[in-house]
């Protein structure tokens, strides 16, 4: 587990922050990797040069998309990419967790789920998530002060993306949580980058 100090702005402030400096769900020609994973809820595959969007509760890892790109409200979604094996994918998750029975298959849907996929079959492949670097972008409140009640789903997943990112050691280089505002994020497999767009205030 990491040990380090997370400095990050406080969720629903929509702060942007620098910091720092299958073959996995791919399809059988993605470079060698180990095919081998748990049973799970929201895995994707893409086949070569393929632009994937994940919907809600989907995660991908691998070589063989060009883009993996989402949009988000109140979900989180953490990308990840390991610039020496030029491996990388992303979560979209809509909760941060929950009471799973040790039968039921993990689920895409919830934050410790969908981060704990990915970082197997990372060392399935013998690559530490320690290896990766991290982007972390959602957690808008979708339903501001609506009816007089607060939601903070959006902020909670804000908390548990930050957790599960120390907890596993990623490097991280990127963050835009909080606020108002619906996401559009875009990560190119290519050469590991994030492009992150926002979109019109919720009303």
């Amino acid at each position: 587990m990491s040990t380090r100090k997370r400095e990050h702005p406080a969720p629903g402030t929509g702060a942007t922050r620098q910091a720092g400096p299958q073959p996995p769900w791919g399809g059988p020609a993605a470079a060698g990797l180990k095919q081998a994973a748990p049973s799970a809820i929201g895995l994707r595959r893409a086949g070569p040069g393929e632009e994937l969007n994940l919907l809600a509760g989907q995660l991908y890892l691998g070589r063989q998309a060009a883009q993996v790109r989402t949009l988000l409200g109140s979900c989180v979604a953490v990308t990840v990419w390991h610039p020496r094996e030029r491996l990388g994918g992303m979560c979209h998750f809509l909760l941060p967790q929950r009471n799973r029975k040790p039968e039921e298959p993990r689920d895409g849907r919830y934050g410790d789920e969908a981060l704990a996929l990915m970082v197997e079959a990372m060392q399935r492949n013998g690559l530490p998530s320690s290896g990766f670097e991290a982007h972390l972008y959602g957690g808008a409140d979708t339903l501001p002060d609506r009816a007089g009640m607060r939601f903070n789903v959006g902020e909670r997943n804000i908390e548990q993306g930050w957790a599960l990112i120390e907890h596993y050691g990623f490097t991280l280089l990127g963050v835009d949580v909080g606020d108002h505002v619906p996401r559009h994020v875009c990560l190119n497999l290519a050469d590991g980058d994030v492009q992150m767009r926002r979109g019109q205030p919720v009303k």
